[in-house]
């Protein structure tokens, strides 16, 4: 499912305007951007977490050219699933 979809999914079900289903979800995503950028945790009981991990510098290399590259120090998300959703995606039907 990509964010249309999801879109999609949440007008039809809520009988909502696909307007306000963009706008909900389009919240939700800001909030969480939100969140991590001030290096907080989502946590969605069941779902899983989102974190940020920070990366160090390092050296790294071109695979095209083959030359040395200077990589700076940056931030990235992180998810980490949740046992529930292990469990629920593991079941056999």
């Amino acid at each position: 499912m990509n964010k249309s979809g999801l879109i999609e999914t949440l007008s039809s079900k809520l009988n909502l305007t696909e307007k306000k289903a963009i706008d909900v979800v389009n919240l939700v995503f800001k909030g969480f951007t939100d969140e991590l950028k001030k290096n907080g945790r989502i946590e969605i009981r069941g779902f899983g977490s989102f974190v940020v991990k920070k990366y160090g510098a390092y050296t790294g290399r071109n695979p095209k050219t083959g030359t040395k590259i200077k990589v700076e120090p940056k931030k990235l998300p992180f998810f980490k699933v949740g046992k529930e959703l292990k469990i629920r995606v593991d079941k056999k039907k």
